[in-house]
């Protein structure tokens, strides 16, 4: 159970680190925000033109009387914009690593310079369009996880008692779970440890994840939070993967030290 507390000092770390670098920080928000903007513009189009587009796909409808068909069509309005909402909050992350992809990699790098012991930071020393490639690809393959594990939770979810009680709880975690993962990826994928590799290394330490990503997820599940919490969410992130890998950090009274006398 210690590693749950260790877990969440990581994240906090992370945020105590951007709130110290303020240039990182606001370079860390760009990427949230222009996926932000992205996801509100189409939320926006939903709801302008998600009863023209549930009118076109009910055409056996049009001759219902009234009220069933405005009833019926809002009904169906409202599930199509809830789905779009739905879908909104479990891609937003992995939509804001793929575009900043750039952005969240020199934010890393910076991190792992600045803890160091020796001031240097692993390099990948790949292209940039291969970084992006192997990103999105493993971002797809651990979505198609998080969607299977959903269909079980949302199954489960109709379990009397249990379904109330037991499973939001569950859900909770693998969310945190898989937004751990994402997040450790900028690092580890880095370092060459490729998918297969970061998940066994993950679950070797789940309560150490399980601390960090499940109070993430929780926030995360208002987007605009995850805008501003991304950047300290990457820093912290870099910090739990040289836990896990076991690398060495510079003390933090000798970086407080560095700090005042700079």
């Amino acid at each position: 159970m210690r590693d749950l507390g260790v877990g969440f000092q990581y994240l906090m770390k992370g945020q105590r680190w951007v709130a110290r670098h303020g240039k990182q920080y606001g370079f860390g928000l760009v990427p949230g925000l222009i996926t932000l903007v992205l996801y509100l513009a189409a939320l926006v189009a939903l709801a302008v033109w998600g009863t023209d587009f549930v009118a076109w796909a009910t055409p056996f409808a049009d001759d219902w009387q009234s009220p069933w068909l405005g009833l019926f069509r809002g009904f169906l309005t409202l599930v199509l914009f809830a789905l779009g909402l739905l879908l909104a909050v479990l891609t937003f992350t992995a939509v804001t690593l793929l575009i900043g992809q750039p952005f969240y990699e020199s934010l890393s790098e910076t991190v792992d310079r600045d803890v160091s012991p020796d001031g240097t930071a692993p390099e990948s020393g790949l292209p940039l369009w291969r970084e992006l490639w192997i990103s999105a690809r493993d971002s797809l393959r651990i979505l198609v996880r998080a969607a299977l594990w959903g269909v079980l939770l949302f199954a489960l979810g109709f379990v009397p008692f249990v379904g109330q009680t037991v499973i939001p709880v569950i859900g909770f975690f693998v969310t945190g779970f898989f937004l751990t993962e994402e997040l450790t990826a900028v690092a580890l994928q880095r370092r060459g440890v490729d998918l297969r590799a970061r998940l066994a290394l993950l679950r070797s330490r789940k309560t150490l994840v399980w601390g960090f990503g499940t109070p993430l997820g929780l926030a995360f599940l208002v987007p605009v939070v995850a805008v501003f919490l991304m950047p300290g969410a990457v820093a912290g992130a870099t910090l739990m993967a040289r836990d896990l890998l076991g690398e060495e950090n510079r003390d933090e009274d000798s970086e407080a030290e560095e700090e005042l006398t700079a």
